[in-house]
């Protein structure tokens, strides 16, 4: 019987297919779906405990979606490998193993991913079950340190996909741990692999770890501007949680925030090779709390837990007040956890100025108990104290740097102890800062300028980390230990006392006045310097910088100008 079942199957086939033959210029061509899963800057919060989904229920979800359609690809946009105790512990193999487990397929390196050194990051590649893409990233041979694409077909349809890590590595990670290797310009090196990837593919997807921060040269949505073919971006690095995706010249740029909040899914269907449309949407962790988790998932994870239980749950230090270390807070203003920080460095080190940059305080710390486990994620990165000399005016430059992204969040925000200042909201980078006092001493004269001041900061900061060239190259004259260590003697002997918001770090806004003058009248202004001026004075007098009068007048110390000496303001 089931013979002839079998065999009647086949003539109904067979006079089906003879139909589709006969009327195939009149059926609609099939229209197939590709679905991407993706994550971005999770930051080692691998567990449902630290906010997110956790990576066993994402497992879950990744799961339903492949059984919804199997055309699903599962993709990481970076800052993956480092961030909390439970995964720093074992230098990223942690979550390699995590990502294994899970079943992703591609990750493109995000700048805290070389926080252990690309050594590091290449052997974790060799440990990894899926693919590690950068295009833009070469080896002191100018030979491409990742593969930067690959190209896959699923059910009929060629996708290729690329990847892209920020330029902003070289300070947005310990200059050491990228010593050696180049980052090529993202929009460039994707104009190249758009070009030779758009012959071979249906399809081409990007994931970045760029990001859309305003305070960033080169963000993603400026790669979708410039450079045609991308059809869809999958992006990190900015923590941007992108609701519906964002569509800029026909690319789709997805994101989904910050540690697994949010898990995202993107649809392209594709109908005869072409794209006939694309959507984004964001799963999120708050509303659905009923996932369930992965049994093999968890396991892992449950592994992974019990080796560093014992360690990390050690009580080290306590708090009577909650300690605020909100990332939009330490990275754009002055906080009570930020004082701490600093206050701590400097009665460690003796140092007159402390600094502590605010993308290395990573997470707030509530009222009770600090365990080794809290400092460890509150101070991820391992970094150690140094004291170094700078002069006022390098100080200054450095105070600069520190809000030239303003309003902007920026990891390279200090947080001070030491010194006050003001900045003006409203004036051009460079030229913001506008009363300084150390110690309880105002900066405003050239010997005040000259003067050498000790500055406690870490060894990331030291040697130019986030730009801070003013650091680099400068003499140590003293090391200390870790933040960890520094911040639990420090709670046990003072408490939190004196790190309450005080107006170390003011905000203002600064009248410009407007001077008009006729067209034929742009000579040159010449000044003469009276006793108590110093250049950087002058210049906001002028609306100007200290730089450009130093280069104007060839003054080999810009720190030294004397009564009487003539300095020449440039015409606009």
């Amino acid at each position: 019987m089931k013979k002839k079942l079998l065999s009647l199957s086949l003539v109904v086939m067979l006079i089906l297919s003879s139909f589709s033959f006969a009327f195939a210029e009149d059926v609609a061509p099939e229209t197939k779906t590709i679905t991407i899963v993706h994550t971005n800057d999770t930051h080692a919060r691998v567990l449902d405990s630290d906010g997110g989904f956790g990576f066993a229920k994402i497992a879950t979800l990744i799961k339903e979606q492949k059984a919804l359609n199997p055309n699903t690809l599962v993709v990481d946009a970076g800052d993956t490998l480092h961030g909390l105790p439970i995964i720093n512990i074992s230098k990223g193999e942690g979550a390699v193993k995590v990502l294994n487990a899970v079943g992703y397929d591609f990750m493109v390196p995000g700048n805290h991913d070389f926080n252990y050194g690309y050594e590091r990051l290449l052997e974790l590649k060799d440990m990894a079950e899926f693919e590690m893409l950068s295009a833009n990233i070469y080896d002191s041979n100018n030979k491409n340190l990742f593969d930067p694409y690959k190209i896959v077909e699923i059910d009929g349809v060629k996708v290729g996909i690329f990847g892209l890590t920020t330029t902003e590595t070289t300070f947005k990670t310990s200059p050491n741990n990228v010593k050696g290797i180049t980052f090529a310009n993202e929009i460039e090196t994707a104009k190249k692999i758009v070009e030779e990837l758009q012959d071979k593919t249906d399809i081409i997807i990007a994931i970045t770890h760029v990001g859309l921060d305003k305070s960033t040269e080169i963000t993603s949505d400026k790669i979708a501007e410039q450079v045609d073919g991308i059809d869809v971006i999958i992006d990190g690095h900015s923590h941007t949680a992108l609701k519906d995706g964002k569509l800029v010249n026909n690319t789709l740029i997805a994101q989904t925030g910050e540690y697994d909040k949010n898990l995202g899914i993107v649809n392209i269907e594709i109908s005869n090779g072409k794209i006939v449309n694309k959507e984004a949407k964001l799963l999120c962790s708050k509303e659905m709390t009923d996932v369930e988790a992965d049994a093999d998932v968890q396991a892992v994870l449950d592994s992974i837990s019990s080796e560093n239980e014992e360690f990390f749950s050690e009580v080290v230090a306590k708090t009577d007040i909650e300690l605020d270390g909100a990332r939009e807070n330490v990275r754009t203003k002055e906080t009570n956890l930020g004082n701490l920080s600093a206050d701590a460095v400097r009665n460690e080190t003796k140092a007159d100025i402390a600094f502590v940059n605010g993308g290395n305080i990573r997470i707030s710390i509530p009222v009770g108990d600090i365990t080794q486990g809290d400092l460890a994620k509150l101070f991820p990165f391992g970094n150690r104290m140094q004291v170094v000399e700078l002069t006022g005016s390098e100080i200054i430059q450095a105070l600069e740097l520190s809000v030239a992204g303003y309003p902007a969040t920026k990891g390279g925000f200090l947080q001070v102890s030491g010194l006050t200042f003001k900045f003006a909201e409203n004036l051009e980078p460079g030229n913001r800062v506008q009363e300084v006092t150390i110690n309880g001493e105002l900066i405003d004269t050239a010997e005040e300028l000259a003067k050498t001041y000790t500055v406690a900061l870490n060894d990331y900061l030291a040697i130019g980390g986030d730009g801070y060239e003013v650091f680099n190259g400068k003499l140590v004259i003293a090391e200390f230990g870790s933040y960890e260590e520094i911040i639990a003697r420090y709670l046990n002997v003072n408490g939190t006392k004196g790190c309450e918001v005080s107006g170390r770090i003011e905000v203002v806004t600064k009248e410009v006045e407007l001077v008009v003058t006729e067209p034929e009248k742009t000579e040159d202004i010449t000044y003469i310097v009276v006793s108590g001026d110093c250049l950087w004075r002058i210049a906001q007098k002028y609306n100007t910088t200290w730089q450009i009068l130093a280069e104007y007048n060839k003054l080999k110390n810009p720190n030294l100008i004397f009564p009487n000496q003539i300095i020449v303001i440039p015409s606009k």
